[in-house]
């Protein structure tokens, strides 16, 4: 397995500087959003041909791989003109995609938390999101990752599912998982059934885990924790990764760089 991290949880810093100290960290890999990483870069409407030659050498010079160029957009939005830039924005990041040597671009589906019927309202304008998005995906021969999570439309393993479906090309839609983003219940839920029916469905068409780690307060706020120190079982994600994908990028999302290291070792220990 390849150990990495969502980049901007250490900050935003120049491309080369970067590059250098995730190398320094001891990680494998790197999950990048140029706007919030890299220092001259606001929006990806910023973004040159120049930076993506920077990080491309940058990150090869520093053996960081680079499994997931983060674009992360509102494509269920109802209103058209915002779901529209989603579309076009995601589309961008194809191409830069491709010249800077990321496995895929990644993204949810949704900013806000929806409840259950504006989840339904978003849902179909979602699906037309990814579907367009696809389309230029397969024309580019590059790969776009969704992310389900239990507040947006792609809600459960039923709306993945249904997604995958409906578009209908493995090659070139695929997944990020994250266990963090689907307990909605830890309290009540088996973990070990849970997350090996999740894995026996979706499996094949995960790219890159997202690790983190929460309990909820009083009040069901949520509160990062240590991994290893909140609610999530990670045994049987563990045994799963080990039988099927031993190649698999673990990226550690809410790192706090003063305990990296102990993170680092948890995720080597998966």
């Amino acid at each position: 397995m390849k150990i990495g991290v969502r980049a901007h949880d250490y900050g935003k810093m120049e491309i080369e500087e970067m590059a250098m100290l995730l190398h320094e960290e001891g990680y494998d890999a790197a999950q990048l959003a140029f706007p919030k990483a890299f220092t001259g870069i606001d929006s990806y409407e910023d973004i040159t041909l120049r930076h993506l030659e920077r990080v491309r050498k940058a990150f090869e010079e520093q053996q960081v791989e680079i499994p997931v160029f983060g674009c992360y957009m509102d494509l269920g939005n109802p209103d058209e003109s915002v779901r529209a830039h989603a579309v076009e924005t995601i589309k961008r990041c194809l191409a830069f995609n491709k010249e800077v040597g990321a496995n895929v671009v990644g993204t949810e589906t949704a900013y806000p938390h929806l409840d259950a019927e504006q989840k339904k309202i978003w849902y179909p304008h979602m699906l037309d999101s990814v579907q367009r998005v696809v389309e230029e995906a397969a024309r580019l021969d590059v790969k776009l990752a969704i992310e389900p999570v239990y507040w947006h439309p792609l809600e459960n393993l039923d709306a993945l599912l249904d997604v995958i479906k409906k578009v209908g090309d493995e090659a070139h839609l695929r997944v990020i998982f994250d266990a963090s983003n689907l307990l909605e219940f830890p309290e009540s839920t088996e973990q070990g059934t849970y997350w090996n029916e999740w894995l026996s469905h979706i499996g094949k068409y995960i790219e890159a885990m997202h690790i983190k780690d929460f309990n909820f307060g009083e009040n069901k706020e949520y509160q990062p924790t240590l991994l290893g120190e909140g609610c999530i079982k990670y045994d049987a994600i563990s045994k799963w990764l080990h039988k099927n994908r031993p190649d698999m990028y673990l990226l550690r999302e809410e790192m706090n760089p003063k305990t990296a290291q102990k993170d680092i070792a948890f995720m080597k220990s998966l």
